[in-house]
């Protein structure tokens, strides 16, 4: 099955993502910056055990799913930033925490005709491909949902899924 691979660090590297969607419901085509945020939560995200940046919404936009996966609720989301300012690990981006948002559907209409979707396209820097990936955790490449798979170089530990595994923070002296 062909799916999409984001490759994390040569987006990181990206200064200017010129990927964009052809989902026409996704305003100003941006897309590609909820596939940055769902990619990040998946496995960026360290899953503290106090959970500031949960704790630090003041909308309660964010919560743990069953998998410890962090999710963010769209119409509660205000887009403040207080999550991104609270995560003492810095991997909540503020710029992938948008007011205005658009879920990514994988192109899939256009998979049906034989297309590729528009993202893989417009970037230039190899952080989007489509191709027939496979998940393999030797390799960081780790399976998100059915249609992505997520690279990165992050190397903390991680559970028998290739998750980032809960941990507890060091106290902080201020």
């Amino acid at each position: 099955m062909k799916r999409l691979l984001i490759d994390l660090d040569a987006c990181f590297n990206c200064k200017e993502c010129g990927a964009i969607c052809s989902y026409i419901q996704h305003p100003a085509n941006n897309g590609m910056v909820s596939l940055l945020e769902f990619a990040h939560f998946a496995l960026v995200c360290r899953r503290c055990e106090d959970s500031p940046c949960v704790a630090a919404c003041p909308w309660e936009a964010l919560e743990f799913q069953p998998q410890n996966m962090l999710k963010r609720y769209m119409m509660r989301c205000t887009s403040c930033k207080s999550c991104s300012r609270a995560c003492p690990f810095g991997v909540i981006y503020p710029e992938t925490i948008p007011f205005i948002v658009a879920r990514c559907d994988y192109c899939l209409g256009r998979l049906k005709e034989g297309r590729s979707p528009v993202c893989l396209e417009m970037c230039t820097h190899g952080g989007v491909r489509f191709g027939e990936f496979e998940e393999k955790k030797e390799e960081n490449i780790f399976r998100i949902s059915d249609y992505l798979l997520v690279k990165t170089s992050y190397k903390w530990e991680r559970n028998g899924e290739g998750l980032p595994v809960k941990k507890r923070l060091p106290p902080q002296n201020i």
